[in-house]
């Protein structure tokens, strides 16, 4: 894994799960300094302003958000500490997808879409982006989300700023298989 990379996923690991471990905090909306992240990743991997500024540009992901004057950053979505990512409730699409890996089949099939360690169930828009998402959990299975059924069920979904869709749960009868 090239150094980029290597020191993305650790900016990652510190926006959206483990700020402690660098010695920062984030604010109540996920929001962390921007020069304290750098000063304490530094500890770790070699950061500077202008490499924070590509790692935000050239995500594959857009995981990350700047403020207007790139004092502060945060992760758009992912958190498994609780932050408000300020996500303003959004109509879905009619079907959303999500991907995952042969070895949580049983379980979805049983107890439907839950965030595990995370704060909301990830769905992608599209099939494709899902099966990607699946492969990194080995054999990729997606399931067809009836959101928009959801929805008109009384169901909350959001829409992160790299365009992933998120909701609490996805209960085991707005899921197909496919």
């Amino acid at each position: 894994m090239n150094s980029l990379k290597s020191t993305s996923k650790y900016i990652s690991l510190i926006l959206r799960h483990k700020p402690e471990v660098i010695g920062i905090t984030l604010d109540d909306h996920g929001w962390a300094d921007t020069q304290a992240l750098i000063e304490g990743v530094n500890r770790t991997y070699p950061l500077t302003m202008e490499l924070l500024e590509e790692i935000v540009r050239t995500d594959e992901k857009q995981r990350y958000s700047f403020n207007a004057d790139k004092s502060r950053i945060r992760a758009n979505q992912g958190h498994s500490i609780p932050v408000d990512a300020d996500l303003a409730e959004t109509e879905p699409p009619e079907s959303l997808y999500h991907g995952t890996g042969e070895k949580s089949v049983a379980s979805i099939e049983r107890e439907g879409l839950r965030p595990m360690s995370r704060l909301y169930v990830h769905l992608s828009p599209d099939a494709a982006t899902a099966r990607s998402v699946g492969s990194r959990h080995g054999k990729p299975v997606i399931y067809l989300v009836l959101a928009g059924e959801m929805h008109r069920s009384g169901y909350r979904f959001y829409r992160s700023a790299n365009g992933v869709w998120l909701t609490k749960e996805v209960p085991v009868r707005f899921l197909k298989r496919i």
